[in-house]
């Protein structure tokens, strides 16, 4: 048993810690969960947010008999399961603050595709709302695009089986633990999932699908992606939820508009009327929108305007160039310079055209 992953494990199962105060904890003891275990109650207790009662929790021996059982399940159905700190965590919800402390994969790819569109809506999806997923998708085939959605009936059956049948690989998160599948009717299908994606939760083996846990599940749904499309919503419900998680995390929104008349379209009509996502008739208004278009290789006109450049902007192009759609953070780590710097040499390069800024404060070449 490898210790680290059982009391990462461990940590998640502490009542009341939540995850921003159990990454708190394990930053303090040196980015190890099994230091949180092995530190005295006397220096835990000092940390702001963390009190007597989950203290006391930690040392509890129930938290670390469940995680040794998971642990086991883990292994003995070959899933994986990463911490925030892992290398191969996804990137895109690593950046997010709330983002789970361990995710469980279940699947043969993780969910960290260059392109990744999460697609939610209705569980009481129409015709034309299933028609839409089913266009949408297939004309993102040729983008190599990741389809995220939740599993439940719908429009996200709708779109992981409209990913399947292009090719795609396709991502379910789940509102449970993975010892089950939930809407059982869609066991066979999950399977399906495992095989060109994966499925996705944060929750341990055992957890139900109870009600409380599919808010949490689509803060997942919206970080694991570059942006969300809303085909067909009530309004209200879980899909404008996830469109306002999406819009926290400076992802873009995209609503598929409906009649006036149709209470299924109500909430993309809303989202589109208040400003709050960008419509769209085709995939074609997504692929413009993230400029997916626009090819990263370096034209023979933006060399010759790279003559021009200073020696910190070249080096930022260079950054650029090597992790596409890298952010800021990460440049004025790799170069070692202050923010402001950075801020104003990407001003310059994007007045330039040389660079174009993305949400999240993110940039590529054009």
């Amino acid at each position: 048993m490898e210790e680290e992953l059982f009391y990462r494990i461990a940590i998640t199962l502490v009542q009341g810690l939540g995850v921003i105060n159990g990454k708190k904890l394990i930053n303090y003891c040196g980015g190890s969960a099994m230091s949180v275990f092995k530190e005295s109650t006397q220096s835990l207790c000092k940390i702001h947010g963390v009190g007597d009662v989950i203290v006391g929790s930690l040392k509890s021996k129930s938290v670390l008999d469940i995680a040794e059982h998971e642990v086991n399940f883990l292994i003995k159905n070959s899933i994986r399961g990463l911490c925030y700190l892992d290398a191969n965590y996804p990137e895109r919800l690593k950046r997010c603050c709330d983002s789970p402390i361990m995710i469980y994969v279940a699947g043969n790819v993780l969910p960290d595709r260059e392109k990744m569109i999460s697609v939610v809506g209705t569980r009481n999806a129409t015709e034309y709302g299933r028609q839409m997923c089913d266009t949408v998708i297939g004309n993102l085939k040729e983008y190599e695009t990741g389809i995220v959605s939740g599993l439940a009936y719908g429009i996200d059956t709708a779109a992981h089986k409209a990913a399947l049948k292009n090719g795609m690989p396709t991502f379910a998160v789940l509102g449970h633990g993975l010892s089950m599948v939930y809407p059982s009717v869609n066991k066979e299908l999950s399977r399906s999932i495992a095989n060109t994606g994966s499925l996705i939760t944060e929750f341990i083996s055992t957890t139900k699908p109870d009600r409380e846990n599919f808010p949490k599940r689509n803060r997942i749904i919206a970080g694991l992606c570059d942006a969300v499309l809303v085909v067909e919503a009530a309004e209200k419900g879980g899909a404008l939820i996830t469109a306002d998680i999406a819009d926290s995390y400076d992802r873009e929104v995209f609503a598929i508009p409906g009649r006036v008349t149709d209470i299924y379209s109500v909430g993309c009509n809303n989202l589109i009327k208040n400003c709050r996502a960008t419509i769209v008739h085709s995939a074609q208004d997504i692929i413009e929108n993230l400029n997916w278009d626009k090819k990263l290789a370096v034209t023979g006109l933006q060399k010759q305007l790279f003559y021009d450049l200073t020696d910190t902007q070249l080096a930022i192009v260079k950054a650029i160039e090597e992790k596409e759609d890298c952010d800021i953070d990460y440049i004025t780590v790799l170069l070692n310079l202050p923010a402001s710097r950075v801020s104003y040499e990407l001003l310059n390069l994007e007045l330039q055209g040389v660079i174009k800024a993305l949400p999240g404060k993110r940039y590529h070449l054009l």
